[in-house]
């Protein structure tokens, strides 16, 4: 697999998705450039659904299981660019590092398993089942829900999430929610407050108690995390006036098998004592309504609950994945995903098979000078032609 031409082209593709922004909601272009580069490898096929995500196919030449490798497209945004040393569109090449937003999470990982699987169709070594590698939109925003709607029409026999993981391979992952809690109370004017009920004062016990709550703990996942994020009054600006409304949202960082029911009814308990003490109180715990616009103009609707999930150790994928990756010349050791990935909606939601294997590490996700390392991105590369070589034609 591995030429020095090849490595080039890895590299380079790289270095071009960095140069074409992709912000979440805005990832035309990139998706564009992406399938252009599938067509270029001679994938069997290509194209861009309704959505906007991008998918190739390669097809199998033989039986065996179809096996589909994630990557997303979109990125954070950059809100200070002149805070960065190495500018977060230029896909800077400098002692061995590739620099600018995405590079890490994860236009890195993304060109190397876009180029591997395609040069895995020129060397007509895919003697398995067929092979798929899928460019997805809005992850982060919304984990696992793009990926959900390529899933329910195509239904590989196992999924490989592509989110930096050190070259590890990765069996689990926390999910994510975002809940909001608010209060409401009676507007006044501020210089009269004895007639009103303000709204921020009836939060602040609410959100002390939720500060000491006890969260689960799962052995392999780590602790559940709840952390505020944002709390805003309503009316906002408040000139001169009680406000009467207040909003407070929580990242909440879930374990396998937790349901919303069940992550909200903490809160419904606080409230519930915050009654007992105060009659006067007026709250509310919820899960954040999802309701984004992709570039294609498809309106996508529901909860902010992307689940966690954790498959077996001794799961057959998890061997296999193990053994293709040996293969190719590393050493990975088994470990589990600390932030949310597309896997919540392959394995949290659908229960497909899903393991993760990209450069990079999480750290770098979302920071300034966002960088990947050259050597992990070819090795990352050559883990996922022997992936690919190894899945297609496991039992699986």
């Amino acid at each position: 697999m591995v030429t020095p031409e090849r490595e080039r082209r890895i590299i380079d593709f790289c270095r071009r998705l960095i140069q074409t922004p992709s912000v979440t909601g805005k990832e035309k272009d990139v998706a564009s450039l992406v399938q252009q580069e599938m067509v270029s490898l001679g994938y069997t096929e290509t194209w861009i659904d309704e959505l906007g995500n991008v998918i190739g196919r390669v097809a199998g030449r033989g039986q065996g299981p179809a096996i589909l490798f994630d990557g997303h497209l979109d990125t954070v945004d950059v809100t200070e660019p002149g805070t960065w040393q190495h500018p977060p569109f230029q896909g800077r090449l400098v002692d061995g590092r590739i620099y600018g937003r995405g590079a890490a999470d994860m236009k890195g990982a993304l060109a190397a398993m876009v180029c591997a699987i395609g040069f895995l169709a020129q060397d007509g070594v895919n003697r398995g089942g067929d092979l798929y590698v899928t460019g997805t939109v809005v992850e982060e925003v919304a984990e696992g829900v793009a990926l959900s709607h390529i899933l329910k029409k195509i239904r590989p026999a196992a999924v490989v999430i592509g989110e930096a993981t050190g070259l590890n391979l990765n069996f689990g992952q926390r999910g994510r929610a975002e809940i909001v809690l608010e209060t409401r109370g009676r507007p006044a004017h501020s210089a009269n407050p004895g007639v009103g009920v303000n709204a921020v004062y009836k939060m602040l016990p609410l959100v002390e108690a939720v500060r000491h709550l006890e969260l689960p703990i799962d052995p392999l996942l780590g602790p559940a995390i709840m952390e505020l994020t944002d709390i805003i009054s309503s009316p906002y600006p408040g000139a001169s006036v009680v406000p009467q409304r207040c909003r407070a949202t929580f990242d909440r960082r879930l374990l396998a098998g937790e349901e919303p029911d069940q992550v909200l009814m903490p809160l419904q308990s606080i409230i519930v004592a915050g009654r007992l003490k105060d009659p006067e109180l007026e709250a509310e715990a919820m899960i954040a309504p999802l309701d984004i616009t992709t570039y294609t103009g498809r309106a996508l609707k529901g909860l902010k609950f992307a689940p966690a999930w954790c498959i077996d150790k001794g799961h057959p994928l998890v061997a296999a994945a193990r053994e293709a990756l040996v293969k190719a010349g590393l050493q990975p050791s088994l470990a589990t995903y600390w932030f949310c990935t597309n896997g919540s909606g392959s394995a949290g939601k659908l229960e497909i098979p899903t393991v993760g294997f990209g450069p990079g590490r999480e750290s770098q996700a979302h920071v300034t000078d966002e960088y990947i390392e050259v050597d992990e991105l070819l090795a990352a590369a050559k883990g996922y032609y022997s992936l690919a070589g190894t899945l297609s034609i496991s039992g699986l």
